[in-house]
């Protein structure tokens, strides 16, 4: 029965992150898809490039609702192992959404909400070492949320939140998916040719 459990909470998790909010704004309020601007992606940062700041935090938003949503249903269904189980699939349903042809964003908002769940010290401490890469040693978002996954998996053994197998499981998922949905950005800040971040500003936006 808990396998049984287990196995509807990762597949409506996977289905409400399946529910991408930077397409559905995109296309609802802008009537253009993000997937289409800027870097193609379908996540927080590229909405704030192609659309405004306003959009990037409100799909960031969005993205952390119904990862707050999924990971509830997880531990209803499951207790601590349906919760990480659900983290995985909506993070799977986020960067391959069922409803928009399997291509969503990178998986790092909603890593971001996975972490405020599971510990909201384990959130501020992954959003400190964010701005930290960001102010202090590069302001390209992408390689702020390549380390931020590398330090994931770690923080969650340093911080002792690694109790439940199912926990450090989710830690290394979203460490690899995000790592690999940024391979061609590495590609770039290897090649030292990934753009620093620049949202886009509302006048710009009134002219397009």
């Amino acid at each position: 029965m808990e396998i049984v459990k287990c196995a509807a909470a990762a597949i409506a998790a996977y289905l409400l992150g399946s529910v991408n909010m930077g397409i559905l704004l995109s296309q609802i309020l802008m009537r253009r898809d993000v997937r289409k601007g800027g870097s193609g992606n379908a996540g927080a940062t590229n909405m704030a490039r192609t659309f405004g700041m306003g959009m990037g935090v409100a799909t960031f938003v969005g993205d952390t609702l119904k990862t707050v949503a999924s990971m509830l249903l997880g531990f209803y269904l499951g207790g601590e192992t349906g919760r990480a189980i659900a983290g995985m699939g909506c993070l799977l349903g986020h960067c391959f959404p069922l409803f928009f042809g399997f291509r969503g964003g990178k998986g790092v908002s909603v890593a971001a909400a996975i972490a405020l769940v599971l510990d909201w010290k384990l959130f501020l401490v992954l959003i400190a070492v964010f701005f930290f890469v960001f102010f202090v040693i590069n302001r390209t978002v992408s390689l702020c949320s390549i380390i931020c996954a590398v330090a994931f998996p770690i923080c969650i053994f340093a911080m002792g939140l690694n109790t439940v197998p199912a926990v450090t499981v989710l830690g290394f998922f979203a460490t690899a998916l995000v790592i690999f949905m940024h391979r061609s950005n590495i590609q770039r800040l290897l090649n030292h040719t990934e753009p620093k971040f620049h949202a886009k500003r509302r006048e710009e936006n009134d002219r397009t």
